[in-house]
């Protein structure tokens, strides 16, 4: 039973390590980024490459007439987060404070835009900016890359 216990502890260190969470972590960051820039390119005219659409000024004056915030403001506002942290996401730069961006656009769409949809769509989006908010990008990201030459 003690070899048991020895050999499940050993198991559980090296699925702790930082290595071993650099992989979920980076697929967190992906994946996050990937819902946010498709719905950031969505909101863009075809063929431009940050203009936004007649359909997004639209949909805001319109659809989500509920965000607290007016409506050309908030579709810029939107366009460009869905772009930027995204990016930053991807390279690992600054993945605490993207994650925590994406997670507060997550919640001004589940309480303002489309509050039917916390499960499963918001709740697995929440998910993920929560781990990365929790425990960073992980040792595959610059933001490790600078904290280690800093050190």
């Amino acid at each position: 039973m003690v070899a048991l216990h020895t050999g499940w502890e050993r198991v559980t260190a090296l699925l702790s390590s930082r290595a071993a969470e650099a992989a979920p972590l980076l697929l967190a960051r992906f994946a996050l980024a990937g819902v946010f820039w498709r719905s950031g390119r969505a909101k863009i005219e075809d063929g431009s490459w940050f203009s936004i659409s007649d359909a997004t000024y639209y949909l805001f004056r319109e659809e989500y007439t509920r965000v607290p915030l007016p409506s050309d403001l908030a579709a810029i506002a939107a366009a460009s987060a869905e772009h930027i942290f995204p990016v930053l996401l991807v390279v690992g730069l600054g993945v605490r404070l993207s994650a925590l961006g994406l997670l507060g656009m997550t919640m001004v769409i589940q309480l303002f835009v489309y509050p039917e949809a916390w499960w499963p769509v918001h709740s697995l989006w929440a998910a993920l900016a929560l781990v990365l908010i929790a425990r960073g990008g992980g040792v595959l990201s610059l933001d490790a890359l600078f904290s280690r030459r800093a050190r």
